[in-house]
């Protein structure tokens, strides 16, 4: 069994004559009926009836045509993975972001990138910081964006962000009509919390108690766009990543800077002892340029 009496086998059965087949394959039709006929041979029963001049597909040949297009499919997928692979380095990358750039920055660089590469394929998946590290440390994401609360060993890295972060102020707020927010604002205050091991709230905490103001949270959660609604919604005042607070000034929340700065970082995340591919270099340009584009929020 060879690969040639295989396809005229395919073809013929998607074309329905001999004739039409050998046009397709660009080859006689008695090419095509040999092969056929030495395919028949070889599985040991009849693929055809011939009937009047006609070649009539059996019950055998019709349980054997599904595998084999199955295989041709599965070649099909191989071929386009070969193409993807030389116009862009690799046919699919897996990528994965922490959820406060997920619903923001990460999803305006994927349109920046798809609009220089329309045929790539991506695989987005959001996830906690420590998931992302150990995912990419398996070598199961090829790209991670994470806060800087991981252990970076064992995975290469490079920082991507490192921004002052901004306090998310209910519309309407006392402290929405200061130009900036100070530790004992945030005493006097309802006051949201990102998660205890976030890093930036761990340094927000530091400050206030230099000066002798202890923040005691009415709400926490891990992710600055849910303190953003939070606020939005009247809950109390918290500090969040600009990044992830996009959108929000136009439904009404007030942002405002909070002073010593409190910073929030980000690293870009890549697999161990793997190159970057053409591709995986091509988005983390893209993840630049969406950072550097966005106004800032500073001026809201």
């Amino acid at each position: 069994m060879n690969f040639r009496q295989i396809e005229a086998f395919r073809t013929v059965m998607r074309s329905g004559t001999v004739s039409r087949a050998a046009e397709l394959l660009g080859i006689t039709q008695p090419a095509v009926s040999r092969s056929i006929s030495e395919l028949e041979n070889v599985v040991g029963f009849a693929l055809f009836e011939r009937i009047k001049g006609r070649l009539v597909v059996t019950p055998e040949g019709q349980s054997f045509y599904r595998d084999v297009d199955a295989s041709f499919i599965g070649l099909d997928r191989i071929r386009a993975s070969a193409a993807r692979i030389r116009d862009f380095g690799s046919g699919n990358i897996r990528i994965a972001c922490l959820a406060a750039l997920g619903s923001t920055l990460l999803p305006r660089a994927v349109k920046l990138f798809r609009d220089a590469y329309p045929n790539a394929s991506l695989t987005l998946n959001i996830m906690s910081s420590s998931a992302i590290r150990n995912h990419i440390a398996d070598g199961e994401y090829d790209l991670g964006i994470a806060a800087d609360e991981i252990d970076l060993s064992g995975v290469e890295h490079q920082l991507f962000a490192s921004v002052p972060g901004l306090c998310a102020i209910p519309p309407g707020h006392p402290l929405s009509h200061k130009k900036v927010i100070e530790p004992a604002d945030l005493a006097a205050t309802d006051y949201i919390g990102l998660s205890p091991e976030d890093r930036a709230r761990l340094r927000l905490h530091a400050i206030c108690e230099e000066v002798n103001v202890t923040l005691k949270p009415v709400t926490e959660t891990p992710n600055s766009a849910t303190v953003c609604a939070l606020a939005l919604e009247g809950v109390g005042v918290g500090l969040v990543n600009p990044m992830a607070a996009y959108g929000f000034p136009d439904r009404g929340l007030v942002l405002r800077p909070f002073v010593p700065e409190v910073l929030f970082k980000e690293y870009l995340l890549f697999r161990p002892d793997t190159q970057k591919t053409q591709l995986i270099r091509a988005f983390v340009a893209k993840l630049y340029e969406a950072r550097n584009s966005r106004p800032t929020l500073q001026q809201v």
